[in-house]
């Protein structure tokens, strides 16, 4: 059973300033809905029910966002708009949906999920990173499925260009199938010439409740900070089943500028092929 979603949001979102000086880079809106809503949408559509997001207290915005009642009620008393009030009752479900947790300095990815240890529910979780969308394909739904077939854990992946190799995580690959393979070792921001592959690792994880243990143990990193892909590699080392995902949708990164801008444009062209679950 996968019910449950962690996505990490207590990053300042430097790539996206001065945007993000004031909104925080997950409620910019991304065709006529927040970035945030987006991913929402895609875990709702693929099973999920429960939301674990991880904050900080300069991210407040981001529970009022949600959680803002009375300012939705005081306008629909004086104005009874269709459109507003939709908005409010999706709010609302969404509120049914969410927990917080708080990360107050940035200690890393693997940090973040430490957070959440006390709230996983069952041996798995999803985890999906706001920057990155996925669109014309329902990424988490197939993650879910090939979790369900291999009882494993899982990794959304796409090939990338051999030049950028050195700006990814790349995934070692053994036994390649059409849409999947398994996963040998996990390495992070790799020369060309070192690089195992060209399958770089895209935000979107399904990863194993003992994932906590290993985080507990682990001694900070590159910058200081608990990385994730350290605690990956050694599960995998000690035998945990871990599956590389080639998803079918298109990749945007909305966490630069350039990125953000170009997503907004793909998004307004293109429609998407999952339908949302209201």
């Amino acid at each position: 059973m996968l019910k449950q979603a962690i996505i990490p949001l207590a990053g300042l979102g430097t790539r996206l300033l001065p945007l993000s000086s004031i909104t925080p880079k997950e409620l910019l809106p991304i065709n006529g809905k927040s970035n945030l809503e987006h991913i929402l949408d895609e875990c709702i559509a693929a099973g999920i029910k429960e939301f674990i997001f991880i904050i900080s207290k300069r991210k407040e915005s981001i529970k009022k966002y949600f959680f803002n009642d009375q300012f939705y009620k005081s306008i629909l008393k004086k104005k009874k708009d269709k459109r507003i009030s939709d908005a409010f009752n999706k709010l609302k479900k969404y509120q049914k949906m969410i927990k917080f947790v708080y990360q107050n300095e940035p200690k890393g990815t693997g940090d973040a999920i430490l957070k959440c240890k006390n709230y996983i529910k069952h041996s798995h979780f999803l985890m999906l990173f706001p920057d990155d969308l996925i669109i014309n394909n329902n990424c988490s739904r197939e993650m879910i499925m090939l979790h369900k077939k291999t009882k494993g854990s899982v990794i959304a992946t796409k090939t990338v260009n051999k030049k950028t190799i050195s700006r990814w995580g790349i995934l070692s690959v053994k036994n390649k199938n059409k849409n999947y393979f398994a996963i040998n070792d996990v390495v992070e921001k790799p020369s060309i010439k070192n690089a195992p592959s060209n399958y770089a690792i895209i935000g979107r994880y399904i990863l194993p409740k003992t994932i906590m243990k290993k985080l507990e143990n682990l001694k900070p990193g590159q910058g200081g900070e608990i990385h994730i892909t350290d605690a990956i590699k050694q599960l995998i080392k000690n035998g945990e089943n871990f599956y590389g995902h080639i998803f079918k949708g298109k990749y945007l990164d909305c966490g630069t500028l350039d990125g953000y801008v170009n997503s907004g444009i793909e998004m307004s062209k293109k429609k998407r092929s999952w339908s949302y679950a209201w």
